[in-house]
């Protein structure tokens, strides 16, 4: 395995572990808020930290027309990404709302997988995924339309990111580019929670509270960005299947709680899905042309190959 595959592996596999902390932090720590409350609050502390790490206004105010309209766009699929997945988990079950929103990420899997054993790959983890995830299609329509527009802000979020990844030059494309991307979610998501979250944060204590969950809630995102400048997106959307693997993997070594046999033949299926599949190419790894500075906002245009050289 070549250093950058280690290196892209090591930065998903963050992502994996802490795309957990941040919900199950905030769940915990604020009982009070309810879904939409819940969901700005990840935002809002997530962007807090970010902008005294990276200080965004100055991305937004470099990034050009171009650069602005796709994180004007990133921000918005995040802040319909998290208040549309705290709906569903509301009234659905996690496992359900899960499987949901890994059907359009199984589409953008298949949809890069031009050899037959990658497309071998996506059936194998579609099927663990489906056996984890203990989907059952029964409760609330309501419950169905928030985990269906969720996935579907999950798709959107994969392919915005992705791209912003590659295209936007340098470090727009990176955390800086996340960084302005939560505040423009922030942003969106004041109508919806506003009048939640504001009771809650009465206190130091609550406050110092809500800073942990924006630590946790930020990284996998930063992860995420990390990871998608060194992967293709159907090699990224097909390893969104160690999520669920990752999850029954941390309850067996911190709860010990040990999956049954179906379960365990479901991790199988993942295991092997992501065993078996082949990376794309470099060409397919570089996906779409960068931005030159001109497009981003610069005076002098500069070729794409030497952008974040």
């Amino acid at each position: 395995m070549t250093t950058r595959k280690v290196v892209s592996w090591s930065y998903f596999m963050g992502s994996a572990l802490s795309s957990y902390l941040g919900p199950a932090l905030t769940m915990v720590i604020f009982t009070r808020l309810a879904p939409a409350g819940t969901a700005a609050l990840r935002i809002w502390t997530g962007a807090l930290v970010l902008a005294v790490w990276r200080r965004p206004w100055r991305t937004l105010r470099d990034a050009g027309p171009a650069g602005r309209r796709m994180i004007l766009a990133w921000g918005a699929v995040l802040a319909l990404l998290n208040l549309t997945f705290y709906q569903a988990i509301a009234i659905l079950p996690l496992g359900t709302v899960a499987a949901i929103e890994f059907l359009p990420v199984i589409g953008l899997a298949t949809f890069g997988a031009r050899t037959f054993r990658n497309l071998f790959a996506v059936v194998a983890v579609a099927g663990g995924v489906a056996v984890l995830t203990d989907a059952r299609m029964t409760g609330s329509p309501l419950g169905f339309l928030f985990a269906f527009a969720d996935a579907l802000m999950f798709a959107l979020y994969i392919v915005v990111a992705h791209r912003a990844a590659r295209r936007l030059p340098g470090r727009l494309g990176g955390i800086d580019g996340l960084a302005a991307a939560m505040l423009v979610a922030c942003v969106v998501t004041v109508p919806f929670a506003v009048g939640e979250v504001a009771p809650v944060l009465s206190g130091p204590r609550p406050i110092g509270a809500a800073v942990g969950v924006g630590v946790a809630s930020v990284l996998p995102y930063v992860c995420d960005q990390l990871a998608m400048t060194r992967m293709s997106r159907s090699t990224y959307a097909l390893l969104l299947a160690l999520l669920p693997a990752t999850a029954t993997v941390v309850g067996i070594v911190v709860l010990r709680q040990w999956p049954s046999l179906v379960e365990a033949a479901g991790l199988t299926g993942v295991v092997l899905g992501v065993a078996v599949h082949q990376h794309g190419s470099d060409a397919e790894i570089r996906g779409d042309e960068p931005l030159t500075i001109r497009e981003a906002g610069s005076a002098e245009p500069v070729p794409a190959d030497l952008i974040g050289s």
